[in-house]
């Protein structure tokens, strides 16, 4: 179902982490219900609701841990919906996960698929949120990917991703001046997603990788590596 000018609508104008993650829950919460009831007869919903989402949300055991981050799939579900929450994989961590697909036996591409957030690209996208913003997102995401993994690094990294700043900078291509978008590239190391350390790039990587990205994305001229762990940052910037 592509709800995206819907989605788009209801996030214009918000910059906040925390009511973008709220917006995009109860949206979410409202299309499933009115798809679910044109199709008739839905009884569950399915979620993989992972144990560090409930931790970054809510206490699991009701203790005082504090919430860092609103997941959209942690909190259980409106009344009306009138459907039965089934979350298998809810006390589990992302290592043990993986060890269930290949036991499983499910294809090592959908085991080793890096994590792929609730909220989508509204997170990797500080400040407002646009479609044009998010073309750019994905085009200069997928050259990432794409190096990744020509370089053959894609199953050494936990997860990988492109961040799109809200900051323009000065920049010259050939002998125009340019006004564009900052990107940020991170990538990360983990067991469990509750710590991280930051993937230890070659500089001719990164250098190749910036290069790609600039020639081939449009409205970016300017890319950063993020070398921050978990803790004190969160693998996700939002």
């Amino acid at each position: 179902m592509d709800a995206e000018d819907e989605f788009l609508k209801l996030l214009e104008g918000v910059s906040d982490p925390e009511k973008k993650r709220k917006i995009i829950g109860g949206t979410f919460i409202d299309i499933f219900d009115r798809e679910a009831k044109k199709i008739g007869g839905a009884k569950f919903l399915a979620q993989g609701t992972l144990y560090p989402d409930v931790i970054e949300s809510v206490s699991f055991d009701g203790g005082p841990s504090v919430t860092i981050k609103s997941h959209h799939n942690v909190g259980g579900l409106p009344e009306r919906m009138n459907l039965e929450l089934v979350e298998p994989l809810r006390e589990l961590f992302k290592d043990e996960v993986r060890a269930l697909g290949q036991e499983l036996g499910l294809h090592k591409d959908f085991v080793e698929r890096h994590p792929f957030p609730g909220p989508g690209l509204a997170i990797r996208c500080p400040g407002q949120i646009t479609k044009d913003r998010l073309d750019i997102l994905r085009e200069a995401d997928a050259v990432y990917l794409d190096q990744i993994r020509k370089h053959g690094l894609y199953n050494e990294i936990w997860q990988a991703f492109a961040v799109l700043l809200p900051v323009q900078t000065v920049g010259v291509m050939g002998d125009g001046r340019t006004y564009e978008y900052v990107l940020a590239l991170r990538a990360v190391t983990s067991t469990d997603g509750m710590t991280a350390d930051y993937y230890p790039y070659s500089h001719e990587f990164l250098g190749e990788t910036a290069t790609r990205i600039i020639n081939e994305c449009r409205g970016v001229n300017r890319v950063v590596y993020d070398v921050t762990s978990k803790p004190p940052g969160t693998i996700e910037w939002e």
